[in-house]
């Protein structure tokens, strides 16, 4: 009795196992990904631990006349307690947290407009302007720094969140994106939303956006980060020490006492330190985002 109620469970598991194995199963072509992976995290890990080793060592041991050593020969906090008695570093971070999500929020509100516009409605001219938009990606943002400076400064911003943050908006590529997005996503579900009496930013809020949530979360990411790493437009514009932003305050410190190697190590790992962590919450996001703007 036993045995006759065994054996279905022991046929049934054997599939199973076979095909378990042949996922597990590892190709040459897999194989070489995997290699080429592991190399790539490599390479891009091997700065940073080398700038991470280096903001622990005194700034004798990180001179360049000194042996070189990947663990430090004496540990020591001496570049990160010279920063922060250099520097109001604390002030700065708020800074760029208050500029950058300024222009987070912004962006993806006047992207996502502007894309659904694009994608879904029809006026006169709409290749033109669109054709535009596109042309601003060839732009350089740093040939706009001059007609910028001026409008900011004639509008009296100098020195403000808000002359920080709002040219740093405007961002055609992401329009790009988004209208790309919003191109693939099936129209059935805008139609059957207008047969209920929808309008279009019913249309949007309802429809679009929630099926839009990885490449939104993306495209927040890279511009949040962006805004983050800026540094000539808020050197230009932030002239009080107050309001800088943090990768200026850290760049001012650390030019005003000279090339100090852990101290400049210490550096770069407060203002990377905010980004790694934000992208280590959101990678999936970001993978799916990027993943689905490429597959569409």
């Amino acid at each position: 009795m036993t045995a006759v109620q065994t054996r279905p469970e022991t046929s049934e598991r054997a599939p199973r196992a076979a095909k378990r194995r042949s996922r597990i199963r590892v190709t040459p072509g897999s194989a070489l990904v995997y290699f080429a992976a592991f190399v790539l995290a490599v390479l891009w890990l091997v700065p940073l631990l080398w700038a991470l080793s280096t903001s622990f060592k005194p700034e004798t041991e990180a001179s360049l006349g000194q042996p070189i050593h990947w663990i430090p020969q004496e540990w020591s906090l001496e570049g990160y307690r010279t920063l922060f008695e250099r520097g109001d570093h604390v002030t700065w971070m708020v800074n760029s947290t208050v500029v950058s999500t300024i222009v987070t929020v912004l962006t993806l509100a006047l992207c996502v407009l502007a894309a659904y516009g694009f994608s879904r409605l029809d006026f006169p001219g709409k290749k033109v302007v669109y054709g535009v938009v596109l042309a601003g990606i060839m732009v350089p943002s740093q040939a706009l720094i001059i007609p910028l400076f001026d409008v900011v400064s004639a509008l009296h911003m100098v020195d403000t969140y808000w002359g920080l943050a709002l040219p740093q908006v405007v961002a055609p590529v992401m329009i790009f994106i988004l209208k790309r997005f919003f191109d693939a996503i099936p129209r059935d579900y805008e139609e059957a939303a207008r047969i209920d009496g929808a309008g279009h930013l019913r249309v949007l809020w309802s429809v679009i956006l929630p099926l839009s949530g990885p490449i939104l979360a993306a495209v927040g990411i890279f511009t949040f980060i962006g805004a983050w790493n800026n540094f000539l437009w808020p050197l230009l514009v932030a002239n009080d020490p107050s309001i800088m932003t943090l990768p200026v305050g850290l760049g001012v410190v650390a030019g005003g006492y000279g090339l100090l190697y852990a101290q400049n190590m210490a550096s770069a790992i407060l203002g990377a330190l905010p980004l790694l962590i934000v992208f280590l919450i959101f990678q999936k996001q970001i993978v799916k985002g990027v993943a689905g703007v490429g597959l569409k």
